[in-house]
């Protein structure tokens, strides 16, 4: 069965600190090298904030998605933000968003999934326009990563970025797809923030672990996606996934037997930024003229928890 309802988006932006850092800055502060993190990652350049915050990307990049939606901020019933970086808890990032945009009916919450957090994100938004509990929506991944990132732990240091991603949201009229998402708390230590009582948190990461983790949840969970609406993998123009590693997109195209032209890339640019990679990434195909009306794309979300998740979206703009 489907609902009536489903969530279109009508509009994206992102934002992205003004500093870039390269592979050979990175070489500069532990021993590696551009060719070991180029091969390793894909990884060429990250952004790192300097002057903004997860607050201030957050904002910009809900800026730019309402003016491309041609939607108001006092349309919003909801601001929905997925960050593991906050600039601070409270207030939450969505409200200290709705204060700088002018959102003054919309309820705004925090959203803690990891990489996964904006597919997570979606899918409560969605969830909510097939209830009829709301009708105009913000969902905001921001993430300033740097700020957990050891700089002299050589294994997560190259692979972090710092950014923000938003997509403006209509509850419209046609049928609802139905996502898929799961968590193993039980291999949660492969991911996670660790500190000293008073001291800095810092992510650490079993690399290899994650790996073998994402290539394996990955593809079946889009599977199974697709499989609950009844859609073959022909009918998927993009698989827009969380921009963790090149290692892990083109595994995950291999393993679903697809064409790596329709995994769109950033992270060369980018590198890994959480929760605001897939929204990045859906600005920069919607802006350069990728997207075209009519046409499925596959979101997926991988990371800390260990969480992940795939859900099926339409592009109809118009």
């Amino acid at each position: 069965m489907y609902s009536t309802k489903k969530a279109v988006i009508r509009g994206t932006g992102s934002s992205v600190p003004r500093r870039i850092v390269t592979n050979d800055d990175i070489a500069r502060l532990v021993e590696t090298s551009d060719a070991w993190i180029r091969e390793r990652t894909g990884i060429r350049t990250r952004h790192i904030a300097v002057e903004e915050t997860t607050v201030s990307l957050a904002v910009a990049a809900a800026r730019q998605a309402l003016e491309n939606a041609d939607m108001e901020a006092e349309e919003l019933d909801l601001i929905l933000v997925s960050t593991i970086s906050p600039t601070r808890v409270m207030p939450c990032t969505a409200c200290e968003v709705q204060a700088a945009i002018g959102a003054s009916r919309a309820f705004c919450f925090d959203l803690s999934a990891a990489c996964s957090g904006f597919v997570a994100a979606w899918n409560t938004v969605s969830a909510y326009m097939t209830a009829g509990l709301v009708e105009k929506a913000l969902i905001i991944g921001s993430e300033c990563l740097s700020n957990l990132t050891d700089w002299q732990d050589r294994s997560t240091c190259i692979l972090f970025g710092d950014g923000a991603g938003a997509v403006a949201v209509s509850a419209e009229e046609g049928r609802a797809f139905f996502p898929a998402a799961y968590s193993d708390g039980g291999a949660g230590e492969a991911l996670t923030l660790r500190s000293s009582q008073g001291e800095r948190c810092f992510m650490e990461m079993d690399g290899q672990a994650v790996f073998k983790f994402a290539v394996r949840r990955v593809p079946q969970v889009i599977e199974e996606v697709l499989e609950k609406n009844g859609l073959k993998r022909e009918t998927i123009s993009h698989y827009v996934l969380h921009q963790a590693n090149q290692r892990i997109v083109e595994a995950v195209a291999k393993r679903l037997g697809e064409p790596l032209e329709k995994f769109p890339m950033n992270l060369q640019r980018y590198g890994n930024t959480s929760s605001a990679s897939i929204p990045i990434l859906l600005d920069e195909l919607n802006r350069r003229g990728s997207l075209k009306q009519g046409e499925k794309l596959v979101l997926a979300g991988f990371g800390g928890g260990l969480t992940w998740g795939a859900a099926v979206t339409e592009w109809n703009r118009d």
